[in-house]
């Protein structure tokens, strides 16, 4: 009995497949030891955190902004960092930011002067503007119409100021997507690909790549069916439906979107994911047909940074890009960024709910 017990318990469990890692070995020893049980916490200056528990415990995070796309070199410069100013353990946000966690308040200083020396800035905490969030773009992405790191990189060197400083009304959350799926997702300002003609066609390939069902059934319009060109099984678009989101490119690579001149990029403004204060809002487009210029996309570059400076001037405190806009409405917004308005800003599709707009928000 004794033998079996042995031999059942060096059985290696299952692998789980989904679900997050367990966080604990990966924590702080103070973040384990106060886990649930914090006084309070603050913000000593730009891009530190400050937490104090109820026990006494105190812990400083260091916030360093990274240029998210990180090689060898990178990653061993900046673990050479922590394991030398700092006590090993660190964390990536959910915007690439890189978080040091520190016992001693003297490790501050040392460690913010290390990473500002190797160029990495420290900042994106409190009412700044924050790493902007972003696709995967060429170096993964398999559908991309641009390279969402690249705009990222580019902008965020002119955006350098807004993160190391805390002086935005409000926190500032921007995107960027490099296909019209957005997977970057909702912000207060999103960049994303805008595709302005309907995919071509190679009727040789489609028989042999495509699955022409499932390629019919991706079409959010209807707009594809089944075709027979040159005698081989091929596709067609209705062109009068085609709304050029590039939903057909990923299963079918013959159905060719992407275009050097007709894909452009977007603005969009106003989106988040908060409960705080105001409902969670869809963003919405301001700005089309901006072009897609690598590599330092300057059109798309100057219409972000006019939206934050006005936004930055006429918004009150704690007030979102969202809550800004909805208070001094859309054509106030559209005269004092001096952004043109086109038929491309009328939101008239009806097809999903007044544009899925739905929130357990409550106001009393």
């Amino acid at each position: 009995m004794a033998q079996a017990t042995t031999e059942k318990a060096a059985t290696p469990r299952t692998p789980t497949e989904s679900g997050c890692p367990d966080p604990f070995q990966y924590m702080h020893p103070l973040m384990i030891r106060n886990f649930g049980n914090w006084a309070y916490h603050d913000r000593p200056r730009p891009g530190v955190l400050h937490h104090v528990a109820k026990s006494g415990d105190e812990i400083w995070t260091v916030r360093v902004g990274t240029q998210r796309q990180l090689g060898p070199y990178e990653i061993n410069l900046l673990c050479d960092i922590v394991d030398k100013y700092g006590e090993g353990y660190v964390h990536f946000t959910i915007r690439s930011n890189l978080e040091v966690m520190v016992s001693k308040k003297e490790q501050v200083e040392p460690l913010i002067k290390a990473f500002e020396e190797a160029g990495y800035p420290v900042g994106g905490t409190g009412n700044s503007v924050t790493m902007i969030s972003h696709t995967q773009g060429w170096l993964h992405c398999d559908i991309p119409g641009t390279d969402a790191s690249g705009v990222v990189k580019a902008l965020m060197d002119d955006l350098h100021d807004e993160f190391v400083k805390e002086d935005m009304p409000n926190r500032v959350h921007i995107t960027t997507s490099c296909c019209q799926i957005n997977c970057g997702g909702q912000g207060d300002i999103a960049i994303n690909v805008q595709h302005t003609k309907p995919p071509k066609i190679n009727h040789d390939l489609v028989a042999n790549v495509c699955e022409r069902p499932s390629v019919v059934a991706r079409c959010p319009v209807a707009a594809i069916r089944p075709a027979i060109v040159n005698g081989k099984p091929s596709l067609e678009v209705d062109e009068k439906k085609c709304i050029c989101c590039g939903a057909c490119f990923p299963p079918c690579p013959p159905m060719q979107i992407n275009d050097p001149e007709h894909s452009k990029l977007a603005i969009w403004v106003g989106g988040k994911n908060s409960n705080a204060r105001s409902k969670p809002m869809f963003h919405k487009l301001v700005a089309a047909g901006v072009p897609n210029n690598p590599p330092r996309w300057p059109e798309a570059g100057a219409i972000v940074k006019k939206i934050l400076r006005v936004y930055k001037e006429d918004a009150k405190d704690w007030e979102r890009v969202g809550d800004w806009v909805d208070r001094i409405g859309w054509p106030r917004f559209v005269e004092l960024t001096d952004l043109p308005f086109t038929k491309f800003h009328i939101d008239n599709w009806r097809g999903s709910r007044a544009s899925l707009n739905a929130s357990a928000h409550i106001r009393f």
